[in-house]
């Protein structure tokens, strides 16, 4: 189908994934982040940790906290809650 005619996601249809690791306090960061933006917007989230799954580590390593939205890489490091909030909502 058209990317055109593809129907927008809703909120509660979407997933949010947030990668990182225990003690990081830029992950601590991000996670209030992403329960702000998706408690208000009521889109689930989870939570994974790279000391957990080496697959995730060997990709995401260097680049914790990352986001991921449905799946696909939103940001690494540092989550701006405006722009979170506008990939979730246009």
């Amino acid at each position: 189908m058209a990317p055109i005619f593809r129907r927008k996601a809703a909120p509660h249809e979407r997933l949010v994934t947030l990668i990182g690791k225990p003690d990081c306090h830029l992950c601590e960061d991000a996670q209030l982040v992403v329960e702000k933006v998706c408690g208000e917007l009521g889109v689930s989230w989870e939570q994974k940790d790279i000391t957990q799954d080496r697959a995730l580590y060997d990709e995401y390593w260097e680049q914790i906290p990352v986001v991921l939205v449905d799946g696909r890489q939103h940001t690494f490091w540092r989550v701006d809650e405006g722009r979170l909030r506008r990939e979730l909502t246009d």
